[in-house]
């Protein structure tokens, strides 16, 4: 753990966030108050994934949907069909 005064981590805040990423820093006040510094990861979202690469066309992908989508039509009753 390291401490820093409130001056010195003034002066060399990139040093000071730098020294969070490994471990924990500590910033002292005149008054005595202490204040902990700690890094934070950015939790990923789960849809971020890496591309695909196909030879797949816009309207490749949109014919496969109109598809998968007419399967699950029921016949309307009223016509008979």
């Amino acid at each position: 753990m390291k401490v820093f005064t409130y001056s010195q981590a003034r002066q060399a805040l990139a040093t000071v966030l730098d020294t969070a990423r490994k471990e924990e820093v500590l910033i002292k006040r005149r008054g005595g108050d202490t204040f902990a510094v700690t890094f934070k990861t950015a939790p990923k979202s789960p849809f971020d994934v890496p591309a695909v690469k196909t030879r797949a066309t816009t309207e490749d992908i949109l014919a496969a949907v109109r598809e998968s989508r007419s399967r699950g039509e029921k016949p309307d009753a009223s016509t008979g069909d």
